[in-house]
C-alpha cells in the first residue's frame, strides 16, 4: 500500500510545492487512481490496485475508479493501467475507452494538478 506518501490520498488541488515534492520522490512520471465521481485521487503507488483499494476504503465503488499516470515535467496525462481492464464494464482495453469515463478521469486530474498549467 502506499499510504506513507504525504499526499497519496488526495481530495483536493495540490499546490506547486506539492507536485515538486511528488516529482522527487517518484520522479516526472507516477501512476495515479482516480474516483472519477468523487474527484478523489491516489498518486504515487507502485501498482494501480494499491490506488484502488485505498479508493474502495474510502467507500469508492469499483466501477468509478480507474488507473493511468501523469508525467509532472512534460505535463502530459494518459489513461492507461492494467486495472482498466475490465470486460465487465466494457472496457477490453489498458486505455479507458469510453468516453465520457476518460473525459471524467481527465477533468480530475487536470483539477488536482491545476498549478502544472499555470
Amino acid at each position: 500500500m502506499c499510504y506513507n506518501l504525504f499526499v497519496g490520498y488526495i481530495n483536493k488541488p495540490l499546490s506547486k510545492l506539492d507536485i515538486g515534492d511528488l516529482n522527487r520522490k517518484y520522479g516526472a512520471y507516477f501512476k495515479i487512481t482516480v474516483n472519477i465521481e468523487t474527484g478523489e485521487l491516489v498518486a504515487g503507488c507502485e501498482l494501480h490496485v494499491d490506488g484502488e483499494d485505498v479508493l474502495l476504503q474510502k467507500g469508492g465503488l469499483g466501477s468509478d475508479i480507474w488507473g493511468g499516470g501523469i508525467d509532472v515535467v512534460n505535463k502530459s496525462i494518459d489513461s492507461i493501467a492494467v486495472l482498466n481492464l475490465r470486460p465487465s464494464l466494457g472496457n477490453d482495453s489498458m486505455e479507458i475507452l469510453d468516453s465520457l469515463r476518460r473525459k471524467k478521469f481527465y477533468n480530475v486530474v487536470e483539477r488536482v494538478f491545476s498549478e502544472l498549467w499555470k
